[in-house]
């Protein structure tokens, strides 16, 4: 029954809030809420933008409790309690006449007994200025009742709406417990050497540059270096992804990941608040502070709306008796069915608590959405911006082909360019060594010159070896007639004894995932995609077709990149179109774009720290697919936040319409009420479930 301004932005965040992370003291509350209970509804006063109108902040129960609180059970025994008294009340009113004062104490005491707090915090929140609330309401429509003579229609109202308000809490209680239980990423401890020992800590206490131990089967509570040991480790609380990653002394680990397989020792690089399990629980913590545009507005609307209403209900009241001679009786039953009814809380409970729900899906499958608001943009992209080099592509250079000539096998080809290459440090190099196989015997090379910008120079088994690009064998008059002109990549060109032997093509790895990730953007209903790039036009044609992307534009440098995102922003305006751009890069070099654009997306930018600041959303790994999955988590959050709202205001206008006609009982305004909102409740919890 309660509306969100105290319990539902407030649970929400209590649920994921981590106050150690911050390294501060919990918020002090010392203002008043929206009940006059103090210590416990801190934000109520904060902004008044949070404040739904509606003031019924009467769920006090304790998170700790889990779904089944302490409140809850007491609010089953007051129930079953009620009920009985009820009808026992019922029974006896029917087969004995008694006077009318004894009637109506023997209605009152099952109406105390199920509606006492809802008349306190009436009374309370009156004397603290929240008078349009929805105990206010229940209260004076119960009350109007049993002048009317409808006592047990007014204990009835009573009891349907704590009965009401019981299954919601138990509705947002389960959601709110499951998306805590897949976002549990935070380490409890962490094992720490220290003088010889080994002692368990708080992660917050551990030092950077200190050792930690990590077991098999253990949680890692830092962000760290190996520094000693080998494993596989299981990085799903982090990216989503099931399939375990292997590591080995040198390799960087992330806080949340799980040791599999061996003991593991970490020398820390990030303290406790920096590690990204840390950033990670806060980015989903402040995910409420940026509300969508729809969430903001049902919030202004019920500010507004509940007075309107119950200024309504006045004059139905009151107009037909005073102007058309008409009961009293009849058209104050009416009044208090229209004010029952009107209360919007299916609406601030259920809306912020879809997009909470649709922003924990997304979490469980390595998609952090900074807020609401992006969820509402990505359910509108239209237009998707790639950066290409570690976006949709691995950024790692390999041999793609090797073109032996002259009787050259490739073997050898590719042996002579990895011995020429060997004490290199260039990422050209290190991909001729790799593809090799084998680490190169240089006790073959006799003398090595590198040739500023060309390439090298060596003698090997006693032979003259060039290797490097066209002008290094020009240089030498070699002719390379290669046909390989269009080649995306690099070329490295290898001669012996003045006699050309082939070329090796090193090109940028294009990601597995990254023509379907083209594919799946189309079904979700993007309707251009674009990649920008600082490469040259041929490696960019090359990539572009390989992928199937819809447009390309390369050569550009980093100021390039927004003046086209700023270019495809302004002809979405002249063409007044709501469809919104994206803008997919690594998250460093890409800050200004991704900033610039209606939805930054950082891709692969898991542990850094410019992703996390400068994009709206992150892709927790480096598989550009999610962002499809992304839109389509989004689109159907929507599809749930639409369908709330227009089941709740229809409902609830028919039933105003019917009960001030008189065709609508006092139950049914229960209905129109308890019913919607727990039905809404029921429905903003699918958001939460991955399809």
């Amino acid at each position: 029954m309660a509306c969100s301004c105290c319990h539902d932005d407030e649970k929400i965040e209590k649920e994921h809030t981590h106050c150690d992370v911050h390294e501060h003291e919990e918020h002090d509350h010392d203002e008043d809420c929206c009940c006059g209970h103090h210590d416990h509804h801190g934000h109520c006063d904060d902004d008044d933008d949070d404040d739904c109108g509606c003031g019924c902040c009467h769920h006090h129960h304790s998170e700790e409790e889990g779904v089944f609180g302490k409140e809850q059970k007491i609010t089953v025994v007051r129930c079953i309690v009620s009920a009985v008294l009820l009808g026992a009340a019922m029974l006896i009113a029917r087969n004995i006449q008694l006077p009318k004062a004894v009637q109506i104490a023997l209605f009152l005491i099952p109406y105390i007994v199920i509606g006492y707090d809802i008349l306190r915090e009436a009374f309370e929140n009156i004397l603290h200025g929240e008078v349009f609330d929805e105990n206010f309401l229940m209260s004076i429509a119960t009350i109007g009742a049993f002048f009317l003579g409808e006592y047990p229609e007014a204990v009835f109202v009573m009891l349907f709406a704590q009965i009401g308000e019981f299954f919601e809490d138990y509705a947002v209680g389960k959601s709110r417990k499951s998306i805590s239980a897949l976002m549990d990423i935070r380490p409890d401890s962490a094992n720490v050497e220290r003088d010889g020992t080994l002692q368990t800590v708080s992660p917050a206490e551990v030092k950077i540059g200190e050792i930690i131990v990590v077991r098999p089967g253990e949680k890692v509570p830092l962000d760290g270096v190996i520094t000693e040991g080998a494993s596989a480790i299981d990085t799903s609380a982090l990216t989503g992804e099931s399939m375990p990653r292997n590591v080995q002394t040198g390799d960087t680990v992330l806080s949340a990941s799980i040791n599999q397989n061996a003991l593991l020792k970490i020398r820390v690089t990030r303290a406790f608040a920096e590690s990204t399990a840390s950033k990670i629980l806060e980015m989903v913590e402040n995910a409420s502070s940026k509300k969508a545009q729809s969430e903001s507005f049902i919030r202004r609307f019920a500010r507004y709306y509940t007075p309107i209403v119950v200024a309504a209900a006045i004059l139905v009241a009151v107009l037909p008796p005073l102007f058309f001679a008409q009961s009293w009786a009849t058209w104050l039953n009416r009044a208090l069915v229209f004010l029952v009814v009107s209360c919007p809380c299916a609406l601030v409970i259920s809306i912020p608590l879809t997009f909470f729900a649709g922003i924990g899906c997304a979490s469980t499958k390595g998609i952090l959405i900074k807020g609401g608001c992006y969820v509402e943009s990505l359910a509108k992209l239209e237009t998707a911006v790639f950066d290409k080099t570690g976006t949709l592509t691995k950024g790692v250079f390999a041999v793609s082909k090797i073109v032996p000539q002259n009787g050259t096998s490739q073997t050898e080809l590719l042996e002579l360019a990895a011995l020429a290459e060997s004490r290199s440090t260039h990422p050209i190099a290190k991909s001729l060594v790799a593809a090799c196989g084998t680490t190169p015997d240089t006790s073959r090379i006799d003398s090595l010159i590198e040739v500023a910008g060309k390439g090298i120079s060596a003698v090997i088994d006693g032979k003259n070896v060039l290797c490097g690009n066209a002008a290094l064998m020009q240089a030498n008059n070699i002719s390379i007639e290669n046909g390989e002109e269009q080649a995306a990549g690099t070329i490295v060109y290898v001669a012996q004894n003045g006699k050309y032997l082939g070329f090796v093509l090193i090109s940028d790895q294009i990601k597995e995932q990254t023509p379907n990730a083209m594919k799946m953007l189309k079904e979700v209903g993007v309707k251009q995609t674009l990649m920008l790039t600082g490469d040259s036009q041929k490696v960019a044609a090359a990539v572009a077709k390989q992928i199937g992307i819809d447009d390309f534009k390369a050569e550009l440098l980093p100021q390039n990149k927004v003046e086209w995102v700023e270019k495809l922003l302004a002809q979405k305006v002249n063409a007044k179109s709501r469809g919104k751009l994206a803008f997919v890069g690594d998250g460093i070099n890409d800050a200004p774009v991704l900033s610039r654009a209606d939805i930054g997306v950082a891709m692969g930018a898991l542990g850094s720290d410019a992703a996390i600041e400068a994009a709206d959303l992150v892709l927790m790994d480096d598989n550009p697919e999610k962002l499809a999955g992304a839109v389509k988590i989004s689109k159907r959050t929507m599809k749930i936040v639409y369908q709330n709202l227009s089941f709740s205001l229809g409902v609830k206008v028919l039933i105003m319409i019917l009960g001030a006609l008189g065709f609508a009982p006092l139950w049914a305004a229960v209905f129109g009420d308890v019913g919607v909102m727990v039905i809404a409740v029921l429905n903003a919890m699918r958001a939460a479930r991955a399809k």
